[in-house]
């Protein structure tokens, strides 16, 4: 079959041998798979990742001189069953698959490892365990965004963000913009898009954020001044609060102020999340944010970055940082998509055959004109439509 082969930061359309699906895996015709940042990355720098991969307990990352068939946002149709898999779809049927898979005595990740080939490609095998029927006749391109989206949600999840919140979105390259989708489909109310792009900005507004902002003329966090406690503020709080208590000799301050806690009371920050990937990021985040700030990193920087931990003290910044997903993440993101609770498709700015796939990763340069390019083996196009 036909399949976009990376070597050594090299991408050509080669013939590889036809997949067969082995025990508990299910084959699949590619219908569309999505360019992923992590793949423009592993271009030229899978040897860092495959480091840091190591190092970290993954052992089977793509490596720069190895011969590796990227791509793992993905849909596609059924095709053959291997043995002893309990053949839950009929040929012909469209699902999506995490992409993981069981080879080799180990599980890996599919697209960045030798041992998983990906869906650049005719055709892919997935794990049967992980493969969900596509629901409520979705569109194959808007499913094969189930992926990032998932990674969206599971970002979302993990910032913990209350309705009432504010929500600020540093970067609105494709994972920012489905951060934004996700934020308003799990009912956060105020969505603050950030991005130096105007390009990137409108497609910020399309899927849902209340307020954009261009970072080289304003801060985004400069919207919403006097809405989240200064140090100086709290100092006042402190002092003023235990005057006011002291006034009433007979009143248990200490008893007050606990109820007060329960009830919610303490001061609280936005939910930052970081979607750039670029050295420096977290550091400015962590000095411009408001206190108590919680920080989700989603970005993958590959590079060193600083951080001036006293800024971060003084402010109580709370810093998390997320990778994937659950399975039941990706079924709900899924699900979501079906739903038409979250529409997908404006991230889609380019479709290109197999025989575009290098010029789809040169077109990815440049925020202005897109976003996210899928990938159709179907297609004969050579550039990017």
């Amino acid at each position: 079959m036909k399949a976009v082969t990376c070597q050594g930061g090299v991408l050509d359309v080669a013939d590889v041998p036809d997949p067969e699906p082995a025990r508990g895996q299910v084959l699949l015709d590619v219908l569309a798979c999505g360019i992923c940042g992590s793949d423009l990355h592993a271009r030229h720098h899978c040897d860092d990742m495959a480091q840091d991969a190591a190092e970290s307990g993954y052992d089977a990352f793509m490596r720069s001189d190895e011969s590796v068939v990227m791509g793992h946002e993905f849909c596609g149709e059924v095709v053959d069953h291997g043995p002893r898999t309990r053949r839950r779809f009929k040929p012909g049927t469209p699902v999506v698959a995490m992409p993981l898979l069981r080879n080799a005595g180990g599980v890996h990740t599919t697209g960045l490892s030798t041992l998983a080939p990906g869906a650049y490609a005719e055709q892919v095998v997935v794990q049967d365990a992980l493969t969900f029927a596509v629901p409520n006749g979705l569109d194959p391109h808007a499913a094969a965004l189930t992926e990032p989206m998932a990674v969206a949600l599971h970002a979302v999840r993990r910032g913990q963000v209350g309705k009432r919140q504010v929500a600020f979105v540093i970067g609105c390259g494709p994972i920012g913009l489905a951060v934004i989708a996700m934020l308003k489909a799990t009912g956060v109310r105020t969505v603050v898009a950030s991005d130096f792009s105007a390009g990137r900005r409108a497609l910020a507004t399309t899927v849902g954020a209340d307020v954009v902002v261009d970072p080289a003329v304003e801060s985004p966090y400069t919207c919403f001044e006097g809405r989240f406690i200064t140090a100086a503020g709290l100092f006042e709080l402190a002092v003023g609060t235990m005057e006011k208590l002291r006034a009433v000799p007979m009143l248990p301050w200490s008893k007050v102020m606990q109820a007060a806690e329960a009830a919610g009371a303490n001061p609280s920050g936005p939910v930052v999340f970081e979607c750039v990937g670029v050295p420096g990021i977290i550091g400015q985040i962590v000095a411009a944010a408001p206190l108590y700030s919680r920080v989700v990193v989603v970005g993958v920087c590959m590079g060193a970055d600083q951080l001036r931990p006293a800024i971060a003290i003084n402010k109580e910044i709370d810093l998390r940082f997320v990778l994937g997903y659950t399975p039941r993440e990706f079924h709900d993101a899924l699900q979501l998509l079906g739903e038409g609770t979250v529409d997908p498709t404006p991230l889609i700015t380019g479709t290109v055959g197999l025989g575009g796939v290098d010029a789809a990763f040169t077109a990815l340069g440049d925020p202005e004109q897109h976003a996210k390019i899928l990938v159709v083996p179907r297609s004969d196009a050579t550039t990017v439509s």
